[in-house]
């Protein structure tokens, strides 16, 4: 059972759900000076009770139609209900809307008040309570409480406080497996303080001194200090109404709406896939195109709405996938709940369920594909909705960054599925980066056709430039991807990767007899060359190339500089590789001979390897590149 809930007020206008959070807590939750001229609740009021071991934080809302937007703001987040009805109205038009919010957003238990009953007779009153049980039938309130009292007198005032001890016993634990999660639904600032916001803690913990992540905006902020129920404490745990006082950010950079996270944990985003469920009543069903008012967590953000069932419409009393394009990024995972309402005139028609927060876009035939991959993400295990979101990736892959901003779930629990999906086989680990194993197996058919046409088109090269096959095959992908799948395929022997070349491991390099006469010629002209080698164009002369077959010519040079028999040393300048090490070894000797500097100029150099400055020069900086020597000065160590 926990020992710190969230209840939330709903009911109509002036039907005394301030004067009941005042009556039960001594605290008056209307804080707005128009509020108290008014006498009418604008905006959202906070007060707190102490019964027993159990800390009850209480949200009153607004029951005005105009402040709705208002009430959203407070109704995420609450652990139970307390649906207000007044005793000389009954049930009214906010109190319905309330209720079907409520209901939406998922609340799961409750009590039903009767206010005001010191203000009507007994029949009167077993008319409201007939109302009362005509609205709740059929929902979580069918068999809640419903209890009558009067804040004035404080008639019913004790059972209702027994009833709400009573009713914590229904309440799940807040889940420990989730990240730190705080919808600001207030941000002001205080003298000596600076800026402060407020909000439910729906999932974590905050701690004093802290660093947490303010989004949109993608702000570090840190921890200056958290309060829950007025009081400073070093850590406020989920389910608690918390203040947080920040630094890092100025408060006239903060809204209602914006989200405090674990760093590096939540993403912005502007598409949603839902499960939307229109209520019975509402004046209109929902279509495709439709502008609609979107309210998650305390922020209200316009979009517009993608039916993705066949039907370009869910009607009233319908539910269906849908796709929310939205006109301003919002902080949302998996299984979130949220409410619509209607852009103008502004009513609450709709809620539902978030099912992929990081969606792309659905056109066309992939809309089947979308819709079976939403029945899975609404109704499997853990692992098996793992492997739904890698899948929708398709051919860029998920890091498990990804997965745990998509989910909410904190990275150990991500680490934890992802092994169970491994075992199930239902997605691959390429280096970090998931993959179905359809996707994989459709990247390693792209990666193995890309290299067989190229050995088609080349068949003297070696292999593919590397960075050529990424971006022919890996451009929409994640960057970590490549490497993980040709690691894979190198696993299986299906390919060689070579530095910067990637080859085919059946591919091998036939020369005809003429090219082998070929090489052989460049080899000998190279060797007899030395350290004076010819540029390229002069040894293809030298070996008799025609200008027609030049381009042969070239690709038979590349080979002997692939298998390193010919070594580059400064752009087109080529020396065979016993030239080179035969130098090296005259160069080794005389650092030895020349104890214990071991250092050689360039004049010395050019007599040692019988060369001018032209050939001096690069072969020195060649040896410097090959760690043979080490500049020191105008002098080389030979090493």
């Amino acid at each position: 059972m926990p020992t710190s809930i969230i209840i939330g007020t709903a009911g109509h206008i002036d039907h005394g759900k301030s004067a009941l959070v005042r009556a039960l807590t001594g605290t008056d939750p209307d804080r707005l000076p128009e509020e108290k001229k008014r006498g009418i609740t604008i905006d959202l009021g906070f007060a707190d009770l102490q019964l027993g071991d159990l800390r009850i934080g209480f949200v009153d809302v607004p029951g005005h139609e105009r402040f709705v937007k208002n009430m959203l703001a407070g109704a995420h987040g609450i652990d139970l209900l307390a649906l207000i009805i007044a005793a000389d109205e009954g049930v009214m038009p906010q109190t319905r809307e309330h209720f079907d919010i409520c209901r939406l957003l998922g609340v799961q238990a409750g009590v039903v008040v009767i206010t005001k009953s010191d203000l009507v007779d007994e029949e009167m009153l077993t008319l409201v309570q007939d109302d009362a049980s005509e609205l709740v039938a059929g929902s979580f309130l069918e068999d809640a409480p419903m209890l009558t009292v009067s804040s004035r007198t404080g008639s019913g005032l004790d059972e209702l406080r027994k009833q709400i001890q009573t009713l914590v016993k229904k309440v799940p634990a807040r889940s420990l497996e989730l990240v730190t999660r705080l919808p600001i639904d207030r941000a002001f600032s205080m003298k000596g303080f600076g800026a402060v916001v407020t909000g439910t803690l729906v999932a974590g913990e905050i701690v004093e001194g802290s660093e947490l992540e303010l989004l949109p905006k993608r702000t570090s902020i840190r921890v200056r200090g958290v309060q829950v129920h007025g009081k400073s404490v070093s850590k406020a745990q989920a389910g608690q109404r918390t203040a947080v006082n920040v630094a890092g950010v100025d408060v006239d950079q903060l809204e209602r709406g914006m989200v405090l996270a674990e760093p590096k944990t939540l993403r912005p985003t502007q598409i949603l896939d839902v499960r939307l469920e229109v209520l019975p009543h509402a004046s209109r069903g929902v279509k495709t195109r439709s502008r609609i008012r979107l309210h998650i967590g305390a922020a209200e953000v316009l979009g517009r709405v993608r039916v993705l069932d066949q039907l370009a419409e869910i009607t009233p009393g319908q539910s269906g996938f849908a796709q929310l394009r939205l006109e301003a990024p919002v902080v949302a995972v998996h299984e979130d709940r949220f409410i619509l309402r209607s852009y103008s005139p502004a009513e609450t028609i709709a809620g539902g369920v978030v099912l992929d927060a990081l969606a792309v876009k659905h056109r066309g035939k992939v809309i089947d594909q979308a819709r079976s991959r939403l029945h899975q993400l609404e109704s499997s295990s853990r692992s098996e909705k793992i492997a739904a979101f890698v899948d929708a990736s398709a051919l860029q892959g998920l890091k498990i960054e990804t997965l745990v901003a998509a989910t909410g779930w904190k990275q150990e629990v991500v680490k934890r599925e992802i092994a169970k999906a491994e075992t199930e086989e239902a997605i691959i680990d390429a280096a970090g980066v998931y993959l179905s194993p359809e996707n994989f197996r459709r990247l390693t058919r792209n990666v193995l056709s890309e290299l067989e046409n190229f050995h088609k088109r080349e068949p003297l090269a070696r292999g593919m430039i590397r960075e050529t096959l990424r971006e022919k095959v890996f451009s929409h992908s994640d960057p970590d991807l490549f490497g993980g799948v040709l690691a894979k395929l190198e696993g299986n022997n299906q390919v060689v990767s070579e530095k910067d070349i990637v080859r085919a491991a059946s591919h091998k390099v036939d020369l005809s007899d003429e090219d082998l006469k070929l090489r052989r010629t460049f080899e000998e002209i190279y060797v007899a060359a030395g350290v004076e080698a010819p540029s390229i164009e002069d040894a293809l002369a030298r070996a008799g190339v025609t200008p027609v077959a030049k381009a042969q010519g070239r690709k038979i040079l590349q080979l002997l500089i692939d298998d390193r028999t010919l070594l580059k040393v400064q752009n087109d300048m080529l020396m065979h590789k016993r030239v080179l090490e035969d130098l090296k070894g005259r160069l080794r000797k005389y650092g030895s001979e020349h104890e214990p500097d071991r250092l050689i100029d360039v004049a010395t150099f050019k007599d040692l390897a019988g060369v001018s400055r032209k050939y001096a020069i690069p072969l020195l900086e060649y040896f410097d590149r090959e760690r043979v020597t080490r500049r020191a000065g105008d002098k080389r160590l030979i090493l």
